[in-house]
């Protein structure tokens, strides 16, 4: 996927089965506090410990009880039991309270060395070699989009999923100047798609439009570049780039995909690390077990990219993985109109909605930027009769590393 600006954002690895303590003032007696191991005072403070997976649910308990949390710090303990809340205790007058500088559910940051950055720049790139370009639009779909292999052998450009790498198209512009690199989404894992550690994968679609004043029609510099290129040739390469966008360490979170078309292009490349055997057997340390969620929109059945792919996994993990099309020249939404991935997103937001209460839920958006506002609308309505700005509790996500959009 061309991705003209990629900001840079905080990666997060979830807290896990880690334990909490809740200070709390102000619960009054009520017929849930009545059935409490321990009375409610008029007065001081109560202790509850909560696991990580129970947090934002606590935190609405703690609100509807009319209590306020105070103070909360990480204990010990293995968190196993996310079924149900531990025991209401106090704790003795004595014990340290150390409150948190942020507010519980925010996670955790991966360290900062752990994702590369900017290893090759545009005046010192990296020259791969193309080792096959590959159609991805069966016949009867529109427009051209290749899955592009380059050989990395024999330099240091290595990455993680979610990131995207430069291109430097060859040639020169119409000043006769070198032309500047295009990003792209990575579509392949870290460990490349023959999992050697010695290739990256693009999904490009070749752009085209009509000049506004000429009306004739223009093709992108660099996708036509790509799209034609053959096996064999050495080609410019430069970071890889972006944080935004990169996939949380928790093998049981939840992740919500949005897609429209070379969109895929990240998801692909997470789909591969949670789901595909080899490499799940190269990763011993993350085997997802969570849920992954791909809504993907598309105009044509045909234009499905890695539509083998993707049913395969689906039909190998139907417990973990949802597929969900938008298919909006063959498809109609409930209105009669084209099936858009906002009126899927529609059709489904009550149960997103519901996922994204989940602390260790993230959603990322990818594709188009003309599909931001419908998906805002459907889940502003949701939002709303649940009695909440969506624009707030989305700012919130953001704020926890858990809404993740990279649009163009």
């Amino acid at each position: 996927m061309y991705n003209p600006s990629v900001s840079g954002g905080n990666p997060s690895s979830l807290a896990g089965s880690r334990m909490f303590l809740y200070e709390i003032e102000g619960l009054r007696q009520s017929v849930e506090t009545d059935q409490m191991a321990n009375p409610i005072r008029k007065s001081g403070s109560v202790f509850i410990t909560v696991p990580y997976a129970r947090m934002n649910q606590e935190m609405q308990r703690i609100t509807r009880m009319g209590g306020k949390i105070v103070n909360i710090r990480p204990i010990g303990g293995d968190g196993t039991d996310s079924s149900a809340s531990s025991p209401v205790t106090e704790a003795p007058s004595s014990s340290p309270v150390t409150p948190l500088k942020a507010m519980t559910q925010t996670t955790p940051k991966t360290a900062a060395a752990s994702v590369p950055v900017n290893l090759y720049k545009p005046n010192a790139p990296f020259i791969g070699k193309v080792i096959s370009n590959q159609p991805l639009v069966a016949e009867g779909g529109s427009g051209i989009v290749q899955h592009i292999m380059f050989d990395l052998a024999g330099g240091n450009l290595h990455y993680v999923e979610g990131q995207s790498i430069g291109i430097i198209p060859a040639g020169l512009d119409a000043n006769g100047k070198p032309h500047k690199l295009r990003l792209y989404s990575i579509a392949s894992t870290r460990h490349g798609d023959h999992l050697d550690d010695q290739t990256v994968s693009l999904c490009v679609r070749q752009l085209e439009y009509q000049h506004p004043e000429t009306k004739e029609t223009v093709y992108g510099v660099c996708s036509t570049y790509l799209c034609n290129i053959e096996p064999g040739t050495e080609v410019k390469i430069t970071g890889p780039v972006g944080k935004e966008m990169l996939l949380p360490d928790d093998p049981e979170a939840t992740v919500i995909m949005l897609a429209t078309g070379t969109g895929i292009a990240p998801f692909r490349a997470y789909l591969w690390r949670m789901f595909k055997e080899a490499e799940r057997k190269a990763n011993p340390d993350y085997q997802f077990n969570g849920l992954a969620w791909l809504v993907f929109g598309v105009p044509y059945t045909p234009n499905i990219l890695y539509k083998e792919e993707l049913e395969h996994i689906q039909a190998e993990y139907p417990d973990n993985f949802r597929l969900t099309y938008a298919i909006s020249r063959e498809q109609q939404n409930a209105e009669g109109g084209r099936m858009y991935i906002q009126d899927r997103v529609a059709e489904h937001a009550v149960e997103l909605w519901e996922l994204m209460q989940k602390p260790n839920t993230h959603t990322y958006m990818c594709g188009l930027k003309g599909m931001e506002d419908g998906i805002d609308a459907a889940l502003s309505a949701v939002a709303s009769q649940k009695g909440v700005d969506w624009v707030e509790f989305r700012k919130q996500m953001k704020k926890e590393h858990r809404w993740h959009v990279e649009t163009y």
